[in-house]
C-alpha cells in the first residue's frame, strides 16, 4: 500500500489594526482551544521583528495543520465561527490559507 504525503496547510493571519482589545481577547480566548482541537499548531505569532518592502510592521501569526483541508475545516467549525462571531469586528485582519511546499 502507497502512502499518499499530503502536504500541510498554514493560516497566515496578519491584524492590521486593533478596533476592540477586549474583542480581541475574546477571540482568542475562544478561538485557541478551537484550533488546538482541529490539529493545529501555533508555529508564530507576534509583531515582526523586522520588516522590509512594505514596511508593516503588523502583528502575524502562522498556524501548521496537517493539510489545508484540516486548516479550511478548522475555520469552518463551529467552535472556530463562535470565536469570528465575538471576533466582530475586533480588528482589521486578512487571514489566508495555504499549501505548504512538496
Amino acid at each position: 500500500m502507497e502512502l499518499i504525503d499530503i502536504p500541510k496547510g498554514y493560516w497566515v493571519s496578519c491584524v492590521r489594526k486593533i478596533n476592540d482589545p477586549d474583542k480581541m481577547a475574546t477571540y482568542g480566548k475562544l478561538a485557541g482551544p478551537a484550533i488546538v482541537a482541529a490539529g493545529g499548531k501555533v508555529l508564530a505569532r507576534g509583531v515582526a521583528s523586522a520588516s522590509y518592502e512594505a514596511g508593516l510592521k503588523e502583528r502575524t501569526v502562522l498556524i501548521e495543520f496537517e493539510s489545508v483541508a484540516a486548516a479550511m475545516a478548522c475555520h469552518d467549525s463551529p467552535a472556530y465561527q463562535a470565536a469570528l462571531k465575538a471576533f466582530d469586528g475586533g480588528a482589521e485582519r486578512d487571514l489566508r490559507i495555504i499549501e505548504a511546499l512538496k
